[in-house]
């Protein structure tokens, strides 16, 4: 039996060998209907398409593109939000043609897949900004989208407005009267400066906006967002003494359970005795007992806009166009649930300070 080829398709359906390169590779190339007869064709005659390795030497692309996050697969994998994201990516992603490779960032020299995957582009999503990894990226050239990363006039970038949506989050708290204010803020552990970490920087710097001016000096505590052992540990250390605050404002839900969880171990009832604030309005906010006032962020337009953008990218570094490097800020909101209320007058401070 001849062996079926690209050319054998062409001749059946009675189109070019590029129309069915293009119905397997570039769908977008293509009217559906016409894409469905191709297909349908090559089925019927047993053929699964271009072979990849030709196709990436012949095209000088692979097809695939990375995203780089900072920690482990399996964190990125467990946490709800983030796992919502990687999704969303990938799907939008697919339907540009491109799929995707997980570029994990694990904080070391030994392990660096940003240098040696093959790939057309990246995503940069929640790193440091001085991390090698994020270096290597830009020393091969490639398109990137930044995500949760400072803004860079050569890079389209995809960011919340994690400051407003901080301040949002304090002023409630302040509007409720209290003035016993914790701060559980997500940074490395000995990686770099917390400082350096754009959404951890903006978060703070959106709480201190209205707290500072408020006259309430809050206690600060660092712990690492994927050492879940370190946010428990963090937040009952917090709230075991007797100058605990009366209000806690957390970096993300996920910070934000620990602190519920730790509360209810120490017999402290929320929001009677203390009061919660999360960040992101990820499902497991709304699986809390009670249910959690956090700040929202639109996972979906955030995954979607930033594949767009690196699609977009792809597209036009293989045509030898340019693309301009856009600016995303999408809105946040406050959305107040159960998990906050007024101070009970037993533990509302007078001075409007809290040492920890």
């Amino acid at each position: 039996m001849a062996r079926v080829t690209l050319k054998t398709v062409a001749e059946r359906v009675g189109v070019s060998p590029m129309t069915v390169s293009n119905a397997f590779s570039r769908p977008d190339q293509l009217s559906a209907a016409l894409r469905e007869k191709i297909l349908a064709t090559a089925a019927e005659l047993g053929y699964v398409g271009p072979d990849p390795a030709a196709r990436t030497l012949a095209r000088g692309s692979t097809g695939t593109v990375g995203i780089l996050f900072h920690g482990s697969p399996r964190y990125a994998l467990s946490d709800e939000f983030a796992a919502l994201f990687l999704a969303v990516i990938a799907e939008e992603l697919g339907r540009g043609g491109l799929a995707l490779t997980l570029l994990p960032n694990l904080g070391t020299r030994d392990v660096l897949p940003v240098r040696d995957v093959a790939m057309d582009g990246a995503i940069i999503y929640s790193c440091s900004p001085a991390d090698e990894h994020v270096e290597w990226l830009r020393r091969r050239r490639l398109p990137l989208v930044l995500v949760d990363q400072p803004p860079d006039d050569r890079f389209p970038s995809v960011n919340v407005d994690d400051r407003g949506g901080a301040r949002a989050a304090a002023a409630h708290l302040v509007e409720l009267g209290h003035r016993r204010i914790a701060l559980i803020a997500a940074g490395p552990e000995a990686l770099a400066d917390p400082e350096d970490w754009y959404v951890p920087r903006e978060r703070l710097r959106g709480w201190y906006d209205v707290l500072e001016p408020a006259g309430v000096t809050p206690v600060l505590r660092y712990v690492e967002k994927t050492a879940e052992d370190g946010a428990y540990a963090a937040a009952r250390d917090l709230l075991a003494g007797p100058d605990r605050p009366t209000a806690v404002l957390a970096f993300s839900d996920a910070l934000a359970a620990h602190v519920v969880a730790a509360a209810d171990d120490l017999g402290l009832r929320v929001p009677a005795d203390l009061s919660v604030v999360g960040f992101d309005d990820s499902p497991l906010a709304r699986r809390l007992a009670p249910a959690l006032t956090t700040v929202r962020q639109d996972v979906v337009a955030k995954g979607t806009a930033a594949a767009a953008e690196l699609v977009a990218a792809v597209r036009a570094r293989r045509t030898g166009s340019e693309v301009r490097a856009r600016r995303h800020l999408l809105a946040t909101e406050l959305v107040i649930r159960e998990t906050t209320a007024p101070p009970a007058e037993a533990v509302h401070g007078t001075n409007g300070t809290f040492v920890g």
